[in-house]
């Protein structure tokens, strides 16, 4: 049985040409998240950071309309090792167009990015997700996901390594 809302949605791996398109996505994301204001990917960086360099730092599966039209983008990278001594396939980002939601856009990418995780033979597929973030928590759940109540992510800004890397 098939679902009807996904007839139109085209799932693929990112190309170079789709930098144009993939970075309003990208911007989008930014805005909703509330970092727009940090937010200074280019449509260099992209083609560098994605496109050119072997291997990547980053990979993106897109979903277009039926038309060409870009309305989704997942934007993941690989963790080379881990105690699994598998890979870890990391999801950075996910997005859908506002006028796309609720017709199985981030469901059809994160099929799509699970297919690749199993293709590459990765021990888990991870993510995070804001703590105001609630519908995106449903969600992820709604799919098979599962809170980690064990592990806290911290990090360190640039400024804060250059401080602590200075410490005598």
């Amino acid at each position: 049985m098939t679902d009807e809302r996904f007839d139109s949605i085209h799932v693929r791996p990112a190309t170079v040409s789709d930098v144009p398109a993939l970075l309003p996505l990208m911007r989008g994301l930014a805005e909703y998240e509330g970092y727009a204001d940090r937010f200074v990917v280019t449509e260099a960086t992209l083609i560098e950071q994605g496109f050119r360099r072997s291997p990547p730092d980053f990979e993106c599966i897109v979903a277009d309309s039926g038309d060409g039209t870009l309305i989704g983008v997942l934007v993941f990278y690989m963790i080379p090792f881990t105690f699994r001594t598998r890979l870890t396939l990391f999801v950075k980002e996910l997005y859908v167009a506002e006028s796309s939601r609720g017709d199985g856009v981030g469901e059809q990418l994160m099929r799509a990015t699970a297919a690749e995780a199993v293709r590459r033979d990765c021990g888990l597929m991870k993510w995070q997700v804001a703590r105001w973030n609630s519908a995106a928590a449903r969600f992820y759940e709604r799919l098979g996901a599962v809170l980690d109540e064990e592990w806290v992510d911290y990090s360190l800004s640039g400024e804060a390594c250059a401080a602590l890397s200075a410490r005598p």
